[in-house]
């Protein structure tokens, strides 16, 4: 089955299309008005969607090498997200199956984070442990089927990918905040600071990272660029800081469910320093990542994700709605 995937929950415009669980293409457009602002303007991007849609859609056909006509299926993200971006990309992909009188799948954005990882490795078996980490989401799942999953742990407040951004923006610098804070960290001592770790001993699977946050803001208003730690040696310490914590509690779930398998997801996954701790901490078990053009926001996994779900006969009723808070179980 040839699927269209389509995903606009934030601010990535991306098209990709899917055919016999293969990738035939994948087109992401990263929308870099929002650097100015520091953070995505929901605003905004909803308009950039609206003005890039039609011309991702049919780069991602053309590259696949396929015509219009061949498509048998569309997939497009519901939730969660931001509510405009999110029905920017309905409402194209509603048009779009009716015009073409093919059958249309709403996607859990979440759950297309977790099977990206079966893109990665088709030999993926369940049950796996996924760590979902982006901007949004902070979770420990057990994955034991598609359509089968039961939460081990969230964040009480900020995820890990919002720790990155506002801690990069404290230190001044640019958005997204995790790369930035990555690219810094490079050659900074990860041991100069010590920066707190929440419920890391705690026997909960749960995260907290605003306290964190908050400690970095306290740091730098008395920080003294004259002294011997510099803001590389700060970034280290801050980015070492979230890595120790998911390490953390990714460890307790496996210790929980026995599961010899663990899989990373979310753009927090493409972090080098998180990839280097969980391979020196889980050296009996197997960790798997996606590709990196995997990890952030992609089309590609809602392709996928869709085209599994079509060819069990699964679809969306035309009128189905968005749902910004969707959740995963």
């Amino acid at each position: 089955m040839i699927v269209l995937g389509v995903e606009t929950s934030c601010d990535e415009t991306a098209a990709a299309i899917s055919s016999d669980s293969k990738i035939l293409s994948s087109i992401v457009s990263s929308q870099l008005i929002h650097s100015d602002f520091g953070g995505v303007v929901p605003e905004l991007a909803s308009r950039e969607h609206e003005l890039l849609l039609n011309s991702i859609v049919e780069k991602a056909i053309q590259k696949a090498g396929i015509s219009k006509t061949d498509i048998e299926g569309i997939a497009v993200t519901r939730g969660p997200g931001l509510a405009g971006t999110l029905l920017a990309g309905v409402c194209f992909s509603k048009g779009f199956a009716h015009g073409l009188k093919k059958p249309i799948i709403g996607i859990n954005h979440l759950e297309a984070h977790i099977f990206a990882n079966f893109l990665a490795d088709p030999n993926l078996q369940f049950p796996f442990v996924c760590l979902l980490v982006s901007g949004g989401h902070t979770q420990l799942w057990l994955v034991e089927a598609l359509g089968g999953y039961t939460l081990l742990g969230t964040s009480r407040d900020d995820a890990a990918g919002e720790a990155f951004d506002k801690g990069a923006r404290i230190l001044g610098l640019g958005y997204p905040g995790g790369p930035e804070i990555e690219e810094l960290s490079r050659g900074g001592n990860q041991k100069a600071v010590h920066f707190p770790r929440a419920f890391i001993k705690d026997k909960n699977i749960e995260f907290s990272f605003s306290g964190l946050k908050t400690a970095l803001l306290y740091y730098m208003d008395s920080y003294d660029k004259n002294g011997n730690i510099t803001k590389a040696d700060i970034a280290a310490s801050y980015q070492q800081a979230i890595v120790d914590i998911l390490v953390s509690k990714l460890k307790q779930a496996i210790k929980q469910t026995g599961v010899k398998t663990c899989v990373v997801a979310g753009g927090v996954a493409a972090n080098k320093s998180l990839r280097k701790a969980m391979k020196n901490s889980f050296t009996d078990m197997r960790v798997l990542y996606p590709d990196l053009a995997l990890c952030t926001d992609n089309a590609a996994m809602v392709a996928y994700l869709g085209e599994l779900y079509l060819n069990k006969g699964v679809s969306s009723a035309m009128d189905f709605d968005i749902d910004p808070n969707l959740k995963l179980a």
